[in-house]
Order: structure tokens, then sequence, then C-alpha cells
């Protein structure tokens, strides 16, 4: 922490929003991987609640990058430590903007090389910082600001295209199953090689609902089979199996980006969703390349 002129020691202002659940889930990222560690943090969200210039909440080395480049800069520092003999983890952050869009290209090209770095995907599900645009990682008729009438593309899946790389741990997380969560980061990073780790972030302004309900809207993400969680090792699927089944509709109904919806397109929505989890349960423990 950085000491504030006339406010005291370890005092570092706090500009996230009420209930955001990026903040937790850095919380948990940094409990998993602990002091031994450098962020390298994407324009976005959390760089801007969690480094407001000059301070820094981050009690790690940490550098701030452009939208497109972080898996680019995690890839020299892990060369970097890798001519210095350090074992150091190097942890790589953005949100679905800068990773399924804008820094796909430079993503792809570290994986194929190989580099020993954990990317770590909040997905928020738009470009929230930015004024709440869509991204590739919009769901299916979901409201933005660039979609009013909802998004008439289904979610790109981007980790099975992490995974078609083949030398990657891949998984998805969700903030209202921290252990989870802290296993699958620490996995990433023992991993001999690159991770992925993609964490569904409910956002309160672009998501629109009341700021308690974060963890809520996540566990339901879970339980209504919306945002699936697994692991993708050795090119075999794992799934945390769903045992709570809820209609999709008990998720959409407490978000207002998707109020507009009508019936039938709630049911195009379950149609899409119950066949996107019999995929999964059809590739458990198997080969999916």
């Amino acid at each position: 922490m950085t000491e504030i002129p006339g406010k005291g020691k370890n005092i570092v202002p706090y500009r996230a929003c009420v209930g955001c659940a990026e903040s937790i889930v850095l919380r948990y990222i940094l409990k998993a991987a602990g002091k031994n560690t450098i962020i390298v943090g994407a324009t976005g969200c959390a760089e801007v609640f969690s480094t407001p210039y000059p301070y820094t909440s981050w009690e790690v080395p940490y550098i701030h990058v452009a939208f497109e480049n972080a898996a680019a800069v995690a890839s020299g520092i892990e060369s970097a430590l890798k001519i210095l003999k350090k074992k150091t983890n190097v942890i790589a952050i953005a949100g679905d903007g800068a990773t399924f869009d804008i820094g796909c290209q430079a993503l792809s090209g570290a994986i194929e090389r190989g580099h020993n770095f954990c990317y770590i995907c909040l997905d928020n599900e738009a470009y929230m910082n930015t004024g709440v645009q869509r991204s590739s990682a919009t769901p299916f008729y979901a409201r933005t600001t660039t979609s009013p009438k909802g998004k008439p593309k289904h979610k790109k899946p981007m980790p099975f295209i992490i995974a078609a790389h083949k030398n990657v741990y891949v998984a998805t997380a969700n903030p209202a199953y921290p252990q989870d969560l802290i296993k699958k980061i620490k996995k990433g990073l023992e991993f001999k090689g690159p991770s992925y780790i993609q964490i569904i972030c409910p956002c309160v302004p672009g998501w629109d609902y009341p700021a308690n309900k974060t963890i809520k809207i996540a566990k339901l993400a879970f339980e209504t089979n919306f945002y699936p969680l697994y692991e993708i090792e050795n090119n075999k699927l794992k799934l945390n199996k769903n045992t709570n089944k809820k209609p999709v509709s008990e998720y959409l109904k407490l978000q207002g980006r998707f109020k507009h919806l009508t019936k039938k397109e709630i049911q195009e929505i379950q149609t899409f969703v119950d066949e996107n989890y019999k995929n999964l349960l059809k590739y458990q423990n198997k080969l999916i390349l």
C-alpha cells in the first residue's frame, strides 16, 4: 500500500463500483498466487480501480499495459525470468474485450510459443470500462449501448478456441465458488506451460442489477448452466457437474440487460443453454480435439 499525504499510511482510494465482482476475484487471484508474483494488467475496470495513479492497491510488482498486448508483455517477462533463472509467477489479467477481441492475436501467439504464464480473463461480457459496448463475449440477446435491442450473435467460445492450441491448461471459474476458483488458479500456475482461466464477473452498472445481488447472480449463472464450470487439461474436458438445475429465466430476470426479452426469446436462450450443456456432458473425460 502507499501513504496518502494527510490521510495516514496504508490507505488507498477504492474506486470500484459497489458490488463489483472483479474486486472480489482479484483478492482470490492474489490469495492463490502469493507474494512471489508479477501482475500484467491490461487497461480495463480492474486497472482503473486497483491502480489509481500515483497510488496502488497491489502489493506485488505490477505493470499496466494496453488493451491488446497483455499476453505479449507477460511473454517478455516470463522469458526474462527464465534467463535470470528466477521462479516467479507471471499472471496477465484482462477483461473480455481485451481478451476475446483486441488481444486475441497476442494471446494466441503467446500460447502457441508455449510461454509459462497464467492468463486470466475477467469476463463481464462487454466493454464495461468504456461505456458498456458489446464485445464478442456478450451473450445472445443481451442489451448493451451498441446492441440496444439485444446482441444478435452468440458468445464466442473462447475457452475452446484457446484449448485448440493443445499445449495449454484451460478452466472457467466463478466468484460464487471461491475454493474452486482458487484451486484452478493454483493449478494454472503449476502447469508447465501457458494456462488460461476465464472467470465470470457480474457487473452492477453493465448488467443492471442491485449491488447486493452480485454473488447470487454469479451462483445462478452456474445453477442454470448459463455459465458452466469446467477444466480442459491434456485435451480432456472435466466438467463441474450442476446438481441443482434451475431454469435460465431465474438468471435472466434479475438483470436489466435482459428485461426486454420476450417469452419466445427466453425459450431460445434456454434451448441454446441446454444444447451447450449436453455437448459438455458428451465430452466429459474425453478428448475434445
